[in-house]
């Protein structure tokens, strides 16, 4: 616990971030001024299976990894649509998370109140505040290739939640299903390919919301200049710039807000 025992020096400046996922629970201070970590990042292991009382029990192992102040807010990134703090469904957690209240099995664990939030769209608010969207008016629509599709749609600042556009269904099929990176590896796609299944996914959003700014995430995103050059679209399309600390971030930063 080397550098975990500064933090909770003002609940102005910092908050708390944690990052529930499929293979790993994350979490770190966030100096809200900057964006960056405060102290480095805790990972250990999602368990397996990963049922509430495992996960919050994992979660509150995170959290006193680090010398808190009581008044330091917590957020909390679910593979979840999260709506008033409860899931309504589970992506690569266990099922039985649907229909619990996420806010109140991991404040009961940690004795601490929390904030739960879908895990594209803290990803896709800390982009709006600290990284690749940081700045731009009007609707930003922030995307994460992966496994599936991720959505965030972000208004002048405000957070739009739960957009599910990963799964509009697009010429017959769910547009994961062809357009998500786990798609390309699939089929061995090539570069090219892929583009064009993209192209038409952005094409059919673009025509929906009118974004004034697409920014793409996910592990892929690295690579952005063998896909993003070939697409062809109306509003500007960037790379997100946060990569693996957008969901800590995002989410530190909500709850902020919501305390």
């Amino acid at each position: 616990m080397s550098d975990n025992s500064i933090l909770g020096k003002s609940k102005i400046h910092t908050a708390f971030g944690i990052d529930i996922g499929g293979s790993g629970i994350k979490g770190a201070p966030v100096d809200l001024r900057t964006g960056e970590f405060a102290a480095d990042r805790v990972r250990i292991p999602t368990p397996q299976p990963a049922t509430p009382d495992a996960v919050a029990a994992t979660v509150a192992e995170v959290v006193d990894s680090f010398k808190l102040r009581r008044t330091v807010p917590i957020g909390v990134t679910f593979p979840a649509v999260v709506l008033h703090g409860v899931a309504q469904s589970a992506a690569n957690v266990d099922p039985s998370w649907i229909g619990t209240d996420i806010e109140k099995t991991l404040r009961a664990a940690t004795g601490r109140r929390v904030l739960a939030v879908n895990d594209a769209d803290a990803a896709g608010f800390a982009e709006v505040e600290y990284g690749a969207a940081r700045g731009v008016p009007g609707l930003v629509i922030v995307v994460t290739l992966g496994t599936g599709i991720g959505t965030a749609l972000i208004n002048d600042g405000v957070l739009v939640p739960n957009t599910e556009l990963g799964h509009l269904e697009i010429d017959g099929f769910d547009a994961e299903v062809r357009a998500s990176d786990a798609a390309r590896d699939r089929e061995d796609l090539s570069w090219e390919q892929w583009s064009e299944r993209l192209q038409r996914y952005f094409s059919v959003v673009e025509n929906l919301f009118w974004p004034d700014l697409f920014v793409v995430g996910g592990g892929v995103s690295k690579k952005y200049q063998e896909f993003l050059p070939r697409l062809t679209l109306r509003a500007p399309i960037v790379p997100a710039a946060l990569r693996n600390a957008a969901g800590i971030v995002g989410a530190a930063r909500l709850a902020a807000r919501a305390h």
